[in-house]
């Protein structure tokens, strides 16, 4: 895999550490930027609005995406995504331990390409890392101006 950004936004510092582990468990070599709240999330996406001539980093490949973060919520995180249009068409996974069918079904109105839920067992939580890892990274067609 080459060096297309992977912006991993998740509060939780162990779901985080295995998260990074069975990406690269499983050969995902891409840069890896790491986001611990929604409002780091925007900032690093959007720009820091208390510095508009700000040069916006260079936007990941694939957001994988926490809903229950502080700061910002991570559905408020995938509103912003999808309403601003340099990045509304960036692929956005969330990976999540919420089992609310309410949030899940927010996540796909707000434009959430993929949910996946967080598995319990680590090996489990390996394989649904490799397999989300191999299909956005490998597998899936990026849109052409991400």
């Amino acid at each position: 895999m080459d060096g297309k950004i992977i912006l991993l936004v998740e509060d939780n510092p162990d779901d985080e550490l295995m998260t990074l582990m069975a990406l690269r468990e499983n050969h995902v070599s891409n840069p890896i930027i790491v986001a611990r709240d929604g409002e780091q999330a925007l900032a690093y996406l959007l720009g820091d609005p208390a510095q508009p001539a700000q040069l916006l980093r260079p936007l990941p490949q694939l957001v994988i995406l926490d809903l229950g973060l502080p700061k910002v919520h991570g559905l408020e995180v995938l509103k912003a995504i999808r309403g601003n249009p340099s990045t509304h068409l960036l692929p956005v996974v969330i990976l999540t331990s919420s089992t609310q069918e309410d949030e899940l079904a927010r996540s796909y109105t707000l434009g959430a390409n993929s949910v996946v839920r967080k598995p319990l067992e680590h090996s489990d939580f390996v394989g649904a890392v490799r397999q989300l890892g191999l299909y956005w990274m490998v597998l899936n067609e990026p849109p052409p101006l991400v």
